[in-house]
């Protein structure tokens, strides 16, 4: 029988910011990136809705806002009556396989897929469950990931990813063999995610002479936005001992690691044309957010500043799509409405409620009617004290949440992000207008009661856990050689460099 559905190819990348990659027009080298995206669509404006790992891939998963499905944090359980993409590809007769990191947590470390090629990275319980209540500002990532960068031998993320890589190819070689069935292959890599270690070979491929500085250094205290200011205590940036040589060093092992990336995607790709299943097989790009890497004196993720909160997108099925570029708004809850279009899938018929994302096939076949919807974006995690939310239409952007003042970016006039707008009589209509979707959006009292109560709920299990037998939530693929991976429910910052060997 023949194939008449396209296969799915999903590779996602960790705090992978598109401002440096060369589609973007950005620095990094990333041969295999740039023949996608020479080749395929790619949205200039794509965005995350949740800037922090878990609930931005639990939104992307079941195209739901994370708020609309308890996923408040990074310790937050992936509820498994939800359902996700790879729920609805296998409604459509694919074949659904998860290869890396999804930062799953609670009982179902499936949540559709079929299997799980490699365990998860981070813990799967609640031990990473935030308190608003203690008012903690404590941060798994901090400055010793910006001051402790450079050149390793290896690492614990070289040691997962090449799992990955290897788990990804030989089952591409696996669905060679099964022609007549489509499959759905999610690969999710943890680089360029810190620690801002490389491999020499990657570091090399950079002069670190040329490597730039910020666009965008720290603004003076009296003209940071409350949340900045929230950010930089949180991740103990201020005082905190980082000099230029430090950033420096930190944006060339990202960059390092976004060639690393690089390769692991050409890797990918050589195996489609090896199998001879590239040309029916739709190939996509995208992360779970960016990385700030010293833009405003902010690093990591946690914050509605463009560096963060968007994301690469490329889409590449050059038998269906002309390349090109799409400047429209989109999201990553946009990923499952597109992917079940592209399946044959009717949402219509299949989803229990309307999903909040919609299907990017038209914008990928050159529509460019300036009917995209506005695009929402949420912060309900550790570092924030209460909601925090972001609405961005064409032109304009804003934060607001809790008593900080809302703050509004023209982003066609200032994409750096430097001039709050949010005062200015001139760009009052603007304001009301995004001001009028977040109302619409989120109830901000019941929220925070509802993200209150769940942090309580999940900080009593899991101290109940810890007296006494645990339950074992971990999945351990048929091979089992891959279980010393997972590194335990300790700090990101304990455990990360326990892998590294630095040169």
């Amino acid at each position: 029988m023949t194939q008449k559905q396209p296969n799915l190819l999903f590779i996602q990348a960790d705090q992978l910011k598109p401002q440096v990659l060369p589609m973007y027009g950005g620095p990094a080298i990333t041969p295999h990136l740039s023949r996608l995206a020479d080749n395929g669509v790619t949205f200039d404006n794509a965005y995350c809705n949740f800037p922090l790992c878990a609930p931005s891939r639990f939104s992307m998963l079941s195209g739901m806002l994370a708020s609309k499905i308890g996923a408040y944090d990074n310790g937050a359980e992936f509820p498994a009556h939800i359902p996700t993409m790879a729920h609805y590809l296998r409604i459509a007769g694919y074949r659904a396989s998860l290869s890396g990191k999804q930062h799953f947590v609670g009982p179902d470390m499936l949540h559709g897929f079929e299997e799980r090629l490699v365990p998860e990275l981070y813990p799967t319980d609640f031990s990473w469950t935030p308190s608003w209540e203690e008012l903690r500002m404590d941060s798994n990532n901090n400055a010793s990931g910006v001051i402790r960068s450079g050149v390793c031998k290896r690492s614990v993320q070289i040691d997962h990813d090449e799992a990955v890589f290897y788990r990804a190819k030989a089952k591409l070689h696996d669905f060679a063999r099964m022609d007549d069935v489509p499959f759905f292959l999610v690969a999710s890599f943890t680089h360029p995610h810190e620690p801002y270690y490389a491999l020499q070979q990657y570091w090399d491929r950079y002069r670190h002479d040329e490597i730039s500085l910020p666009d965008t250094p720290l603004q003076p205290e009296e003209a940071r936005g409350v949340h900045t200011t929230r950010m930089l205590h949180h991740a103990v940036l201020i005082d905190s001992g980082i000099t230029d040589e430090h950033v420096r060093t930190a944006r060339h092992g990202y960059l390092a690691n976004v060639s690393y990336f690089d390769d692991m995607v050409g890797g990918l790709i050589g195996t489609l044309e090896d199998t001879g299943l590239l040309e029916n097989t739709v190939i996509v790009v995208a992360a779970d957010h960016g990385d700030m890497l010293g833009e405003h004196g902010l690093f990591y993720k946690k914050h509605f500043f463009e560096d963060c909160i968007r994301v690469p997108l490329i889409i590449h099925w050059p038998a269906r799509f002309a390349p090109g570029h799409q400047s429209r708004p989109s999201s990553l809850l946009d990923l499952l409405p597109t992917l079940c279009d592209l399946a044959g899938l009717s949402l219509e018929d299949h989803a229990p409620h309307p999903l909040d994302g919609q299907s990017l096939v038209g914008a990928c076949e050159g529509d460019t009617a300036d009917t995209a919807p506005p695009v929402y974006a949420e912060i309900t995690s550790e570092g924030v004290p209460e909601p925090m939310f972001m609405v961005r239409n064409r032109q304009y952007k804003l934060l607001s949440g809790g008593d900080a003042p809302p703050v509004l970016f023209d982003l066609d006039s200032d994409p750096h992000e430097r001039a709050d707008l949010a005062s200015d009589p001139a760009h009052a209509d603007a304001r009301r207008e995004l001001e009028a979707l977040t109302q619409a959006q989120w109830d901000p009292d019941t929220l925070q009661t509802l993200v209150t109560i769940s942090q309580r709920q999940r900080r009593l299990v899991h101290a109940a856990q810890r007296n006494g037998k645990s339950p074992n939530w971990e999945h351990q693929p048929e091979d089992a050689t891959t279980a010393w991976l997972h590194r335990g429910p300790e700090g990101y910052n304990e455990w990360a460099w326990k892998g590294i060997d630095e040169v």
